[in-house]
């Protein structure tokens, strides 16, 4: 492709991470049905590994086309803006529709149920005990990633990094704790509609928890090699922007199924 052009958009060049991603992400979720019928986890985790190399070298290269390149120009920006404003937006849907089974089951508890909520046989987490302290987490976290944000914008490349490393350090507290938490829960996700609320919710928001994490930690390595500045650093924005969505998300699910719920 010319690199000669009288237009500020930026059309990408031939790229095999598109296609790769899909493949690698069906071998995923082919493995995910065999690890549930066979109990066998290879191809599983053979399909992650792929996608996982395939997600290095994909952001490697819009790093390299947005940092070295310049092809990421104020009308690409404000393109890749809202992309993720609408990314997020659907985001907002997918929770929705398990606060929605949740309250449909709850308000209403079926005689199966012991038409009560909780249902009769499960013994829920206690709300102001490791369910509060993730709250705590995810609120100080989303304190520390506003203030590397504003450090970012001050020029202040030091107190950026600071930042940013005590949230990845919290993201990645908040996830050992939810894991132990998993561990310790006297229901699975096979114990009625309960069980499958619980944990398709809280368990969707814990992997967002972790991607939001790995999208921090890159932000902090790209940081560190000078990617940013003060006017140009929407990839930072927008793993700012999807934590503050993990945190308000938390919030309710803190609220309705941990407190409310039980």
């Amino acid at each position: 492709m010319s690199m000669h052009k009288n237009h500020p958009f930026h059309l990408v060049d031939v790229s095999p991470w598109p296609i790769m991603g899909a493949l690698s992400a069906m071998i995923s979720m082919i493995g995910l049905i065999k690890w549930f019928h066979f109990y066998n986890n290879n191809l599983f985790f053979l399909g992650m590994s792929v996608t996982m190399l395939i997600m290095y070298q994909w952001w490697r290269d819009i790093s390299r086309e947005g940092t070295f390149q310049g092809l990421h120009t104020y009308n690409v920006t404000m393109g890749l803006r809202w992309g993720m404003i609408l990314f997020i937006t659907s985001e907002i849907f997918f929770f929705l529709s398990f606060f929605w089974g949740f309250f449909h089951s709850s308000l209403t508890p079926t005689i199966e149920l012991g038409m009560v909520w909780p249902p009769k046989g499960i013994m829920v987490f206690n709300p102001i005990q490791i369910p509060l302290l993730n709250t705590l987490i995810l609120l100080t976290s989303g304190l520390t990633v506003t203030w590397a944000h504003h450090s970012l914008m001050e020029n202040n490349f030091s107190k950026t990094n600071q930042g940013l490393l005590l949230t990845v350090i919290l993201g990645i507290y908040f996830t050992m704790l939810q894991a132990y938490e998993y561990i310790e829960a006297s229901f699975t996700i096979a114990d009625a509609i309960y069980g499958s609320t619980f944990f398709m919710a809280t368990g969707f928001h814990g992997l967002h928890v972790i991607i939001g994490t790995t999208f921090l930690l890159i932000c902090y390595i790209r940081n560190l090699n000078n990617h940013f500045s003060s006017i140009h650093h929407f990839g930072f924005e927008a793993a700012a922007w999807y934590w503050h969505f993990v945190d308000v998300v938390w919030l309710f699910l803190y609220i309705s199924i941990y407190w409310w719920g039980s």
